[in-house]
């Protein structure tokens, strides 16, 4: 391995210096800066620069007393620019490789090892300390995040989030539009939501073939009065056949049997002509007459 080692001694103290082979120089060099091949399996492209992780933490704006969880860290880029600013930080990374790398570089951090979508919220936030959320999310799993983070917004305060830009554009489309859809209704249901800037492809690695964005969902803490299960599922049934009347796609879906006769939205009009108080006018609605149906 070595060409040749010299020993020095020099006031009681021995010195060795070995001089490497040029082959074995040029690999531990090459070792040393090799960057992680991220795994396609767990939708990884790594975010390289620096201003927009900044402009994240910008939007972030995190503050002391925060309890802040980091969907999938990797190497660690946006962790880097928050880590220390908060008194509770965990870092939620189902990537074995990068585990080791992330414990000796963050000492103190509360690291967990697990996929997130199986993580249990309550055992990290409760309703007198929410959770605040931020992550570059792997994008085939956007709209299952979102929908866990919805379905335990009660101790969610907010999430910052990069998506696709595609994705984010629907979710904050509005009515009458091609991408109102299902995000689109259920989030600003539940959610004031703003698209805060386009991220282009050549800032990650590898480089993605779509535009991403930075979105930040601020959950609401009400309690809403009317059934959110039910809600969630007429939409849903609703736009499953998004280019046909409310009375077809309602008509093929699990609330074939209710009677809409009386109905005070007219079912002549497709899904995505329906205001967000027009659909909780529908489950109110639909509501009464399942009482009355059993």
């Amino acid at each position: 391995m070595f060409l040749s080692a010299y020993c020095i001694i020099n006031n009681n103290v021995i010195n060795f210096i070995f001089i490497l082979q040029p082959q074995v120089r040029k690999e531990l060099i090459n070792n040393s800066n090799k960057k992680l091949k991220p795994l396609k399996k767990f939708g990884q492209n790594y975010l390289q620069d620096k201003n927009i992780l900044r402009k994240i933490v910008d939007e972030i704006n995190p503050q002391l007393k925060d309890n802040l969880i980091e969907i999938g860290p990797g190497q660690g880029s946006l962790t880097k620019e928050l880590f220390g600013k908060t008194e509770l930080y965990t870092a939620v990374e189902i990537d074995s490789r990068v585990i080791e790398e992330l414990r000796n570089n963050y000492e103190g951090l509360n690291l967990v090892h697990a996929d997130f979508l199986k993580l249990e919220l309550t055992n990290f936030g409760s309703f007198d300390n929410k959770i605040r959320i931020a992550g570059n999310i792997p994008y085939n799993l956007t709209s299952p995040i979102i929908f866990k983070l919805l379905e335990n917004r009660a101790i969610v305060k907010d999430a910052i989030l990069m998506i696709q830009l595609e994705v984010a554009q629907r979710i904050v489309s509005s009515i009458g539009t091609k991408d109102y859809g299902i995000l689109s209704v259920i989030l600003n249901a539940f959610a004031d939501i703003k698209l805060c800037f386009k991220v282009s492809p050549n800032v990650f690695y590898p480089r993605p073939k779509v535009y991403s964005a930075v979105i930040h969902i601020n959950f609401h803490n009400d309690k809403k009065d009317y059934d959110e299960n039910l809600f969630k599922s007429i939409v849903k049934a609703a736009f499953n056949q998004r280019r046909k009347t409310l009375r077809n796609s309602l008509g093929n879906s699990i609330f074939a049997n209710i009677n809409f006769e009386q109905c005070p939205i007219d079912l002549g009009l497709r899904a995505e002509q329906l205001s967000i108080n027009d659909f909780i006018t529908l489950t109110n609605f639909i509501k009464q007459h399942q009482t009355h149906n059993q």
